[in-house]
């Protein structure tokens, strides 16, 4: 998606100091043009996880047969996208000529690298109809040595992701490694996304990586006795060993990864050096990023 202003970082709650947890973060609506999100990522105490340095949660939403989603084309450079949804269907071009329909299960991964556009609208059939959508879009922040790596699209069916059992819980293990699986999603550093969905009274330990955060998509849960609230994200403690435990059935993406260095954003660009973004921006006023083929003829203007 494209962010409507350039000023990014969420309000600060803090968390209430239990054992496992440092922060927990609520975000806060964001109105993307006919629809709103819950930005929780940056923030201004926790600007990144890992290398994760945006996350959206879209929906749960309801269109009426006429709307619905319409992202025009906009540009990207220094990061990689990662799009997932629990429901509907997002029609994704860039400009690189990938044309894919994202449904439930499936993983898209764009990287921006040195640059690139891309636009998330619907096919004719979806918007025909009522239709909801819902899901998490994510920004992972490129390694400094990738930063301007050739931009790239990969997509992965849901039967490509693995799942696995963990104690009764069904774990499905995006990108990374987690409980004896691995992902087939590229990676660009030791990077983590586990989905799982609890229910009532279900237990999981999360896996250890140097930098986690846990989101509730739905539900609530409690880790060490506190309360983790639905569209709630909570900071873990590095090194610590931490047990979820539903207090509702529950969906959860966990989020992690190495700790990275600096990064600067503003509006849709990363980066760890300011000036790259300073000449992102006039390259994007002065038309140099490339077209989107079969959506060309409309752009997001710069903020």
């Amino acid at each position: 998606m494209s962010n409507e202003s350039l000023s990014l970082e969420q309000d600060c709650e803090c968390g209430p100091g239990e054992a496992g947890v440092e922060l927990l973060i609520r975000p806060r609506e964001r109105n993307l043009g006919g629809f709103s999100v819950r930005r929780v990522l940056p923030h201004l105490k926790q600007r990144m996880v890992g290398p994760w340095i945006f996350f959206d949660h879209m929906g749960p939403v309801d269109f009426r047969a006429g709307e619905g989603i319409n992202v025009r084309p906009h540009p990207h450079i220094n990061l990689a996208t990662v799009t997932y949804l629990f429901e509907g269907e997002i029609l994704h071009r860039d400009s690189l000529g990938s044309l894919q329909a994202i449904v439930p299960g499936d993983i898209n991964l764009m990287v921006a690298g040195r640059g690139i556009v891309h636009s998330e609208r619907e096919r004719a059939e979806i918007t025909a109809t009522d239709h909801r959508l819902h899901g998490l879009q994510l920004w992972l922040a490129l390694p400094e040595a990738l930063e301007e790596m050739i931009p790239a699209f990969h997509h992965f069916p849901a039967e490509d992701i693995p799942v696995v059992e963990v104690g009764g819980v069904p774990v499905r293990v995006m990108m990374g490694t987690a409980y004896g699986a691995i992902s087939p999603v590229p990676t660009f550093a030791e990077t983590l996304y586990v989905e799982a969905h609890l229910r009532a009274g279900q237990r999981l330990r999360l896996p250890q990586v140097q930098e986690r955060a846990l989101y509730v998509a739905s539900g609530a849960l409690t880790i060490s006795g506190c309360d983790i609230p639905e569209y709630a994200m909570a900071v873990l403690s590095p090194g610590s060993t931490v047990e979820v435990a539903a207090s509702r059935e529950a969906r959860i993406a966990l989020i992690g990864g190495e700790r990275m260095g600096h990064r600067f954003i503003e509006w849709n660009f990363v980066s760890s050096r300011a000036e790259r973004i300073a000449q992102a921006r006039e390259d994007w006023q002065q038309e140099r990023f490339p077209l989107v083929p079969g959506d060309e003829g409309e752009r997001i203007s710069l903020p």
